[in-house]
């Protein structure tokens, strides 16, 4: 009977954990690519105010601005802070998983 009981705490550990790695990768293909497209789409549309609002990130990220060279270099911070932010995330979370089944 213990044995049983042994048995369904390790697999619900193990179902319960998220991988890390795995999570912070996921993140930073979202991040980097989101923000490449979507300051490619406003370089594309064009106009006398384009791209206004997505502007205010280069107040944080050195170099962005919403052009094709912004764009790019929008795809490697969007990854860095996609990617720190998934690490974060699944960090936490497997400490609370931890924490809650001991």
């Amino acid at each position: 009977m213990t044995q049983q009981l042994l048995g369904k705490n390790d697999i619900h550990r193990a179902l319960a954990r998220i991988r890390t790695g795995a999570l912070a990768i996921v993140c930073a293909m979202v991040g980097g690519v989101g923000l490449f497209l979507m300051t490619a789409w406003l370089v594309v549309k064009d106009g006398p105010h384009v791209g206004q609002h997505l502007q205010l990130l280069s107040n944080y990220f050195i170099g962005y601005s919403v052009t094709w060279q912004g764009s790019i270099i929008g795809l490697l911070y969007g990854a860095l802070c996609g990617g720190a932010i998934g690490w974060a995330v699944g960090a936490i979370y497997n400490r609370i998983v931890n924490f809650k089944t001991q």
